[in-house]
């Protein structure tokens, strides 16, 4: 019998999945094992916890894996990937395949064929892959360069909107909400928290955005609009991408969804579907969200399949 891990690393957490050829044998949820977000200590320690809490409800030895498919952000980042690569390879037996967490994700929801999957959490990416086979992304360039539409986004531009409506001489709630979150008692010390090195987890602020929005808050409102239209632009140009490669300037992809963004902030998503519908009145999407851990289940179990139906289109 062949085994097979599959691994989801997540900004702030990872899952981990073992799996045999028709069934799941374990599952253990830990912190984030992605360097760029955690030390390498911590990153080891909770890497070795999520393997060992597999071989403990399993009893399946890693020297035992046939192959581990791991999906993360910045797979290409040479600190993620190495360590990464190295890590897993001196505790995991087997073919290791590092991918994109947007390519999980795409897996997860389409299974080697077409359509867009847009994943937005703690950070996010835009991904779609033609009829024919060709992959393509948009966005995906981390907190500073993109992540569109992700809690770092929203967090960074509430901050932004609080200061914007001190100057305009506008009220808001999320300026108060902000500051009890951070335990602050003046502007002078939300303008000091907000700058300092190293700077503060800005995502975790999405959840008083969406309260404050659900409250009325006109500018917690527009927050959560402005990054829905930001992500639903990429998911736009990668359309009309798509359309190209394909060589069929009708085709409209169907669209999944994943991340916690996605699933738990629906302002963000409806705003995001309302301007891609502007360009694209017939695009359909799929409901809920895909767990993004079932896309790397089944690129570990089938890639050999993957990839000879990849070589034969």
């Amino acid at each position: 019998m062949s085994f097979f891990l599959a691994i989801d690393a997540g900004g702030t957490k990872t899952d981990f999945v073992l799996v045999n050829e028709t069934e799941t044998l374990a599952r253990h949820r830990t912190g984030t094992i992605k360097r760029l977000r955690a030390d390498a200590e911590t990153a080891l320690r909770n890497l070795e916890d999520g393997l060992a809490s597999l071989t403990e409800a399993s009893g399946v030895s890693m020297s035992d894996v046939s192959r581990t498919c791991v999906g993360t952000a910045g797979e290409t980042v040479p600190l993620v990937a190495d360590f990464l690569r190295s890590s897993i390879n001196e505790r995991v037996a087997g073919e290791l395949l590092l991918l994109g967490d947007v390519e999980i994700a795409l897996d997860a929801a389409f299974q080697g064929g077409a359509g867009v999957l847009v994943l937005a959490g703690t950070g996010s990416n835009v991904a779609g892959r033609t009829p024919s086979g060709v992959r393509s992304t948009t966005g995906g360039w981390g907190p500073m360069l993109s992540d569109q539409g992700s809690g770092h986004a929203v967090g960074t531009r509430a901050l932004r909107s609080i200061f914007l409506a001190i100057d305009e001489g506008r009220q808001t709630a999320l300026q108060d909400a902000v500051m009890e979150f951070w335990q602050l008692d003046s502007v002078k010390a939300l303008v000091e928290h907000a700058n300092r090195s190293p700077v503060p987890d800005v995502s975790k602020l999405t959840r008083l955005v969406l309260r404050c929005a659900e409250q009325g808050d006109a500018v917690a409102r527009e927050v959560l609009r402005a990054e829905g239209e930001q992500l639903a632009y990429l998911v736009r140009l990668l359309v009309r991408r798509l359309r190209v490669q394909q060589n069929e300037p009708a085709f409209v992809p169907t669209i999944a969804f994943a991340g916690s963004i996605m699933e738990h902030v629906p302002p963000v998503r409806e705003s995001l579907v309302r301007a891609v519908q502007k360009e694209f009145p017939s695009v359909e999407t799929l409901d809920g969200v895909v767990d993004p851990i079932d896309g790397a289940v089944w690129r570990a179990r089938d890639e050999h399949a993957f990839r000879a139906r990849q070589a034969a289109k």
